[in-house]
């Protein structure tokens, strides 16, 4: 398996031009948050009642199609090395939030999901469009996971030339 390093240069060949990223830095977290929330929005109550019942007990939370795709998306991360696997974590942490504060708003998560999802999405075709490059996800469904990897990384490297600049004042 190629490493979260040959995967992030390989992801970036499609993804140089300026504003093709400036769209990725807002569609690839909307687009995580908003298909973690469409998954999330898939209950297993009536296909696994036994089972959802039981895990119900244990966790206070509905059995559901989102937590079960976090496990093999965080297993794929955890391969990737421990730094995958926390800025993973970090991903569906904060998806997770997202997704309770849409519930609790009384929003239907599916509906809000979707439309995120769609718009993100056309966004993000447009992005390529700008850039004269296919998404990375055509030749290899894994890049959709490391889109989130990929612009992480590029958040973190302008937060801290950033913070350097203000440093050197």
């Amino acid at each position: 398996m190629r490493s979260r390093e040959q995967f992030i240069v390989e992801y970036a060949r499609s993804h140089r031009n300026i504003s093709n990223q400036i769209i990725h830095l807002v569609c690839v977290p909307l687009i995580f948050f908003a298909s973690a929330g469409l998954l999330w929005a898939v209950k297993l109550d009536s296909v696994m009642p036994q089972l959802a019942d039981r895990f119900s007990e244990l966790t206070g939370l509905s059995l559901n199609l989102g937590l079960l795709a976090f496990v093999p998306i965080l297993a794929f991360y955890a391969r990737l090395g421990l730094k995958s696997f926390i800025d993973g974590g970090l991903w569906s942490v904060a998806s997770l939030a997202a997704i309770a504060a849409v519930e609790s708003s009384g929003a239907s998560l599916a509906v809000v999901c979707g439309v995120i999802w769609v718009a993100a999405w056309i966004f993000q075709f447009v992005a390529h469009h700008i850039e004269k490059a296919k998404p990375s996800f055509g030749d290899d469904l894994v890049f959709l996971l490391i889109g989130p990897l990929f612009v992480q990384e590029k958040l973190v490297k302008m937060v801290s030339q950033r913070s350097f600049a203000v440093l050197r004042g």
